[in-house]
């Protein structure tokens, strides 16, 4: 019998960054809403705290974040994420009703280079 090899096509580099204690995966030239941040004049934004760096059948693994390794993007916007509503009700005759709705804030950014 003759082994099986595999042969993987349109293996990229991807990367586990984390921001605002979440986790994204993410590659070159997706687009991610994160929590709101801060970008310089130029629109540009740097992921420093990078849990995990893959490609094809290498990878590299912090502990907690991996050293010299950094994700950087471009800054689209800000939007708004979906309405949530929030509503308190008793049902006793006289009680109050009470609605509150809440929209969250987040940055826009594209991916544009995994360095590590």
């Amino acid at each position: 019998m003759m082994p099986i090899t595999f042969i993987i096509f349109g293996v990229t580099m991807y990367a586990i960054i984390e921001n605002g204690e979440k986790q994204y995966r993410v590659e070159k030239d997706d687009v991610i809403d994160v929590e709101l941040i801060e970008a310089t004049e130029d629109g540009l934004v740097e992921f420093t705290n990078v849990l995990f760096i893959g490609e094809g059948s290498t990878a590299k693994v912090g502990a907690p974040y991996i050293k010299q390794s950094m994700v950087k993007g471009e800054l689209l916007g800000t939007i708004k994420g979906p309405k949530v509503i929030a509503f308190k009700y008793k049902r006793r005759k006289g009680s109050t009703r009470k609605k509150v709705g809440h929209r969250q804030k987040y940055s826009r950014v594209k991916i544009t280079e995994i360095i590590g």
